[in-house]
């Protein structure tokens, strides 16, 4: 969740919803002092990775609505935001998003893995579809995890 709160930053600062990418970076970096400039290009990068920014030609622009975001005013975005999530966490993001208990999630996916003996990122991705949460872009990376753990 923090990350979508630290990509809708720039935009609502500048009451748009499309950037160019140093604008993005500097609104990070020099007016929000949160990140580095490039730690600020790196958090594009997981963001666009994970489909929460988009690159439209030499801009930026989120995959959601920021407006329905509100930053609390003392929001800083903790250091591990700059590290990869696995598909696992991603699918727990979506679901927690969704008003879903997180403990309820996990205890959720944990019985559909040992129930169909599958990775606990396939039974995130069945579980979610079962809680009618859309996370088809993350199906592929669930299925690329089990193929590279075998």
């Amino acid at each position: 969740m923090s990350l979508r709160l630290a990509v809708a930053a720039p935009f609502k600062q500048h009451g748009t919803d499309q950037l160019r990418e140093n604008e993005f970076v500097v609104a990070l970096s020099l007016d929000r002092d949160w990140f580095s400039p490039d730690q600020a290009q790196r958090l594009i990068d997981i963001a666009t990775g994970e489909g929460v920014l988009e690159r439209v030609g030499p801009d930026l622009r989120p995959t959601f609505d920021t407006g329905e975001v509100t930053i609390p005013e003392e929001f800083v975005p903790e250091n591990d935001l700059l590290q990869e999530r696995s598909v696992f966490e991603r699918v727990l993001d979506a679901l927690v998003a969704e008003g879903l208990q997180k403990h309820e999630a996990v205890g959720a996916i944990n019985t559909l893995q040992q129930e169909y003996a599958i990775s606990i990122e396939a039974a995130a991705v069945v579980y979610a579809r079962q809680e009618g949460i859309d996370v088809d872009q993350l199906a592929p990376l669930a299925r690329t995890a089990v193929t590279e753990e075998r």
